[in-house]
């Protein structure tokens, strides 16, 4: 048994694979974060503490070209995140359509974590181009730390908790998805949210539940991350096996499968 997949056409055009799509752009996310994480431990590496000017200032002159090209993938990675976003909604609303505003819950607090993210790598590219052909003020590179630190960290761990747990719910509701991705989502929720009060841990590099510390990045960077490649995987796996699902959720895909013998 041969089976052929024909996505719809309209107006003479065919429509792109969303579930395609929402695929490779999981994957390019998952690839830009693991070359984030390897650039910045590798070449960064663990910034001194923030009551140590002289240490701080050397610190960030040092590592300026390795921050900005983290920046720069990060900037990347945020564009194919709204990428995932749209598609992750599509596929929900296609197969739910009363859905659609819980659906717009995850998008808009996704769309908002990426408008965090970004001010908060400009606040750290603040950090490098203040070192740059320019006399370092520990000062400001100690405030411009501090604030990207929280958005990096709380603030966006919160975003995220309402990103997951939306997802989890339209997950579970429409069946657009196998089920188990929908408790990943709901227990990303829930970790992630276990990092917001992390913003009281205070800022020192060495402790596992500062401000940006190790906690974050276990807790919800890590986890988010699963859920976003899993989601990924089982978007591009589906779209081959459409003839295993329900024939109401083929319909709403906008595709149709013809088999063969």
């Amino acid at each position: 048994m041969h089976t052929h997949m024909i996505t719809v056409v309209k107006n003479g055009k065919l429509n792109p694979d969303v579930r395609l799509w929402t695929g490779l752009a999981a994957l390019t996310v998952a690839a830009l974060t693991l070359a984030e994480f390897l650039v910045q431990v590798l070449l960064v590496g663990a910034r001194p503490a923030l009551d140590d000017s002289a240490a701080l200032e050397e610190f960030m002159a040092a590592t300026a070209n390795q921050t900005l090209f983290t920046i720069l993938i990060d900037t990347f990675l945020m564009a194919a995140l709204i990428v995932f976003l749209g598609g992750f909604r599509q596929i929900i609303t296609h197969t739910r359509p009363d859905l659609q505003w819980v659906a717009d819950l995850a998008f808009g607090a996704g769309l908002l974590f990426i408008g965090v993210t970004l001010v908060g790598d400009a606040m750290e590219g603040g950090t490098a181009l203040d070192t740059t052909n320019l006399t370092p003020d520990a000062s400001s590179l100690r405030a411009l730390t501090v604030g990207h630190t929280l958005m990096f960290g709380s603030i966006g761990c919160a975003l995220n908790a309402l990103l997951a747990a939306a997802s989890g719910y339209v997950i579970l509701a429409s069946g657009a998805l196998p089920a188990w991705t929908g408790w990943v989502a709901y227990t990303t929720a829930a970790l992630n949210l276990l990092a917001v009060p992390t913003m009281f841990g205070g800022t020192s590099p060495d402790s596992f539940f500062a401000a940006g510390g190790a906690a974050n990045a276990m807790l919800a960077t890590f986890p988010w991350l699963v859920w976003v490649v899993c989601v990924g995987f089982v978007a591009i796996r589906d779209r081959r096996r459409l003839h295993d699902l329900p024939p109401e959720v083929q319909a709403a895909t906008g595709a149709a499968t013809l088999a063969a013998r």
